[in-house]
C-alpha cells in the first residue's frame, strides 16, 4: 500500500464550489415570485448508484429536483453519503429562496444517502414535520413455476 495522498482545497476552488451550487439553485426555482409556498414535501429516492431529492408542495406539483449527477459527481462517487447530503444542500437552498417553512420527508430506496440526506435537512434549520420510509415492499411475491408432467 502506498502514502495516502491528502489534497487541500483552495479558496478559489471553494468559491467555485458555491458558485455552482447557486447557478444550480437559480435554476429550480419554477414558481412565480408572488405565490407564497410555507409548507412543501420533500422525497428522497435513494439507490445504489444514485441519490434523487424532489422537492415539491403540498398538492405534490414538482418544485425542484436534484440529483448527485446534475451537482457534479461522476461514476460511483454519485453513490455516496456525501454526495446525497450535497444534493440536500441544493434543495435547502431552493426551500430557503421561496420560503418554504414545515417540510414533510418521504425517504425511499435502499441506497448509502438515505440518512445522510435527512440528516442535511435538519442541520440547515429547517423544519421538518414528519419523516416517513416509503420504500416498496414485496409480499408474497412470484408464483413458484409448476412441476413439469413427462
Amino acid at each position: 500500500m502506498g502514502k495516502k495522498h491528502v489534497t487541500q482545497q483552495s479558496q478559489e476552488e471553494a468559491i467555485k464550489e458555491s458558485e455552482k451550487v447557486e447557478s444550480a439553485v437559480k435554476k429550480d426555482i419554477r414558481v412565480k415570485a408572488s405565490q407564497r409556498i410555507l409548507e412543501g414535501k420533500v422525497y428522497v429516492s435513494s439507490s445504489y448508484n444514485n441519490t434523487i431529492i424532489t422537492l415539491t408542495n403540498s398538492v405534490g406539483q414538482v418544485l425542484a429536483t436534484k440529483s448527485a449527477g446534475a451537482v457534479g459527481f461522476k461514476g460511483t462517487k454519485k453513490s455516496t453519503s456525501f454526495a446525497a447530503s450535497r444534493v440536500a444542500e441544493t434543495i435547502v437552498g431552493v426551500c430557503k429562496k421561496l420560503g418554504i417553512e414545515k417540510l414533510e420527508v418521504l425517504i425511499k430506496g435502499i441506497g448509502a444517502g438515505r440518512e445522510s440526506a435527512v440528516r442535511t435537512l435538519v442541520a440547515q434549520g429547517l423544519n421538518i414535520v414528519s419523516v416517513k420510509d416509503v420504500t416498496p415492499i414485496p409480499h408474497n411475491g412470484v408464483t413458484p413455476k409448476k412441476v413439469r408432467r413427462v
